[in-house]
């Protein structure tokens, strides 16, 4: 998060005159958007209608602490395990200087069909009234549900899914408050292959109320940066198997690499068997921690080429997707960032190095002029490429009396893929969805009504979420697949799963946290296209094992279990 500014003004990063007029042109040249080319994505604005009644506070008094900004993330997920996804949102807590008449807290909204969510925080007793930025969800004790973790302004939280709609909060137990640090993303993730999961915990950074900066811009107060303190260092718990975790993040070399975390994700970005963790920091180098597949990690994120843009600057990294966007069975990262900064696509190459293919793609188009977090690679017209999605706003309500280049709420922008490794801006052409201007932040995909697309849901900064349904029509088809491990973590997370159709070829892999501080997408999702018979599915599972199917109907959900030929639920 740097100090607001522009070409004319003072950069941290940048004092060229010159080298900031060559990036504003290059980014002129990828922002608007191409009215020749179809758009195949349609999004409906349905928020009113669904039900959802949360509404996001920072919990400031204008006294503009750090962090006020960063605040939060979202899930998604079956936590009733009907087959519905249903939402989870994050919320701020009152800070020093402030009153409020009834606590805010988090809020928990169980799907009832067709998007339509109801409140059953309390029942769930999953209404936490920290100071949420970070959440995660995944079943880490094998017991066949979800569980949630927050990863807040300390302390943490950890609730257990009991299995019968309620949760309990078994963070002391299981050894994971975190202590009282300023949380960002968080994962879990079996970064041992032993078959249960255990979890990265980022940190944003090291902050404390009598050290308060408060920065000044064209006479006004604004949000002191994250220059203003010292980085923090990550932490990284290794589960124990008996509902408890140790610190390990010594031993595991991740705590020799502070910095200023935001957006995470866990995926083997090597196909070496393995996950890997990147982290996308603020005003700061990113990481990209590689794993040797005991669990200890070197940061690989300089040599690989996602540390830097391709100026070699340091971005204000927001957050991070991570996904197969030119199909060649490689992972990609896309990295948002703060305003007059493009985001970042960095394609992989196969062999460890990446290459930012930013504007030779056009997937930095939107992007120059607004701040933003929350992105996700969706294939949104399962045409059987991933578009792009990310949230944009401001944090500074006042910005446009003293920098008129961008504003506080905004519309987010919605990228589409045309199929040979380019992206399309089609924000203004896809629907009302796009109209909505807001200050977002957290987002969330899934397929909340259970029609075989992927639906989007923003937890917007100080106001009510968004809830995009998809309405795109077209005849392609498509395939949902859950995992369910034996042998391996029940999620599956981790695990790479490769579909064959005629001569399409995707893979994905199972997350747990991504995104700006969110959690989505246990479902992997895949378009088709036209094809309308699966040759092929083959899943890689953390550990070493590998199963097969094939000759699978589309346009259905699947289940498969780790050693199993065949489908679990669905049909063939």
């Amino acid at each position: 998060m740097k100090e607001p500014s522009n070409c004319t003004g003072s950069h941290a990063w940048r004092t060229n005159l010159t080298l900031c007029a060559v990036v504003l042109i290059l980014a002129c040249l990828c922002t608007g958007s191409n009215s020749g080319e179809p758009c195949t994505i349609h999004l409906r604005d349905v928020s009113r209608s669904c039900g959802i009644k949360f509404n996001h506070t920072h919990g400031g008094s204008g006294r503009l602490y750090v962090f006020e900004p960063m605040t939060a993330g979202l899930a998604s997920f079956d936590y009733d395990n009907d087959g519905d996804i249903d939402l989870y949102f994050l919320n701020g807590a009152p800070l020093p200087g402030t009153k409020m008449s009834e606590p805010q807290g988090n809020a928990l909204y169980r799907n009832e069909g067709n998007c339509t969510f109801t409140d059953v925080t309390d029942k769930a007793g999953v209404g936490d009234q920290g100071y949420g930025l970070g959440v995660a969800v995944a079943d880490y004790d094998n017991d066949g549900d979800q569980d949630i973790y927050l990863n807040n302004y300390g302390p943490n939280r950890l609730y257990r899914n009991n299995g019968n709609g309620t949760f309990s909060d078994v963070t002391a137990r299981a050894g994971l408050t975190n202590g009282n640090r300023v949380g960002a993303g968080t994962n879990f993730l079996d970064m041992d292959g032993d078959g249960d999961l255990d979890l990265f915990v980022a940190n944003y950074l090291q902050f404390s109320f009598d050290a308060h900066k408060v920065r000044k811009k064209a006479g006004h107060n604004i949000y002191p940066g994250p220059r203003d303190y010292p980085p923090a260092r990550n932490n990284l718990y290794r589960n124990n198997n008996d509902g408890t975790f140790s610190e390990v993040s010594t031993g595991a070399r991740i705590s020799g690499y502070p910095g200023t975390a935001m957006g995470t994700v866990c995926a083997d970005y090597d196909n070496d068997g393995d996950t890997d963790v990147y982290v996308a920091n603020d005003d700061e180098a990113n990481f990209l921690f590689r794993n040797d597949g005991s669990g200890t990690f070197v940061d690989a994120g300089l040599e690989s080429g996602v540390a830097h843009d391709l100026s070699g600057g340091e971005q204000s990294s927001m957050g991070v997707a991570c996904g197969d966007y030119d199909n060649d069975g490689w992972l990609d990262f896309y990295v948002t960032g703060y305003q007059q900064e493009l985001a970042l696509l960095y394609k992989n190459l196969g062999d460890g190095f990446f290459e930012d293919t930013t504007r030779v793609s056009g997937a930095g188009s939107g992007t120059f002029q607004h701040v933003n977090w929350g992105t996700e690679f969706v294939d949104f017209d399962n045409d059987g490429d991933k578009d792009l999605f990310v949230a944009c706003g401001h944090f500074e309500k006042d910005i446009r009396k003293f920098d008129d280049s961008t504003s506080y709420q905004v519309r987010n922008v919605l990228l589409m893929n045309t199929g040979a490794g380019k992206f399309v801006n089609v924000s203004s052409r896809c629907g009302d969805g796009l109209a909505v201007a807001s200050s977002s932040r957290g987002t969330a995909f899934d397929d909340l009504d259970n029609d075989g697309d992927i639906d989007i849901v923003v937890l917007n900064w100080q106001q009510t979420p968004t809830v995009l349904r998809n309405d795109s029509t077209n005849k392609n088809h498509w395939i949902q697949i859950r995992l369910s491990g034996t042998k391996t973590n029940r999620d599956g997370i981790g695990a790479r799963v490769k579909v064959v159709a005629g001569d399409l070829i995707q893979i994905d892999e199972v997350h747990s946290g991504r995104g700006y501080q969110s959690h989505y997408g246990t479902r992997l999702h895949f378009g088709l296209g036209k094809h309308d018979r699966i040759d092929r599915i083959e899943i890689s599972w953390i550990g070493g094992g590998k199963d097969v199917l094939e000759n699978i109907r589309t346009d259905q959900l699947v289940i498969i279990m780790e050693g199993s030929s065949e489908p679990a639920g669905g049909s063939q």
